[in-house]
């Protein structure tokens, strides 16, 4: 996981833990990129099977916490 993808990772975790989603108008303000570097952030992290969409509850869960290799 890159620097981006851990801010976009930890970005989702900080706001779900309040009950919503964040909006990609809220993450492109947070992280200062563009939407395509987003999607494209969110697409990697659920391929490394660290963020999962549930379709139910219409909510991220967070499928492993990984610490950052070094």
């Amino acid at each position: 996981m890159n620097d981006f993808e851990r801010k976009v990772y930890r970005i989702i975790i900080n706001v779900t833990r309040f009950g919503k989603n964040p909006s990609l108008d809220e993450l492109k303000r947070k992280t200062g990129n563009d939407e395509r570097a987003i999607r494209e952030a969110v697409k990697n992290l659920m391929r490394q099977r660290m963020l999962k969409w549930d379709t139910h509850k219409k909510m991220w869960n967070f499928l492993e916490i990984k610490k950052p290799s070094t």
